[in-house]
């Protein structure tokens, strides 16, 4: 199992942080998702690889955006 983090950009309330749960929960081999909504951190555990453009899809499907690195 690995742990990814990203950071996601728009999220404001419990709303957001619920979309962004549910988009990311629904990749295949993700076994838990967790979300910090005052740094915009999510934390994404998976079974298998997860590619950028998977997970750049699932948190646009939120109506969110992953922040690029600096």
């Amino acid at each position: 199992m690995s742990d990814i983090e990203i950071t996601v950009i728009g999220m404001t309330c419990q709303h957001c942080v619920n979309a962004v749960t549910e988009e990311v929960s629904a990749l295949d081999g993700v076994s838990a998702v967790e979300v910090d909504l005052d740094s915009g951190r999510v934390v994404i555990s998976s079974h298998s690889p997860l590619t950028e453009m998977q997970l750049q899809t699932a948190i646009a499907e939120a109506g969110y955006e992953i922040q690029s690195p600096a």
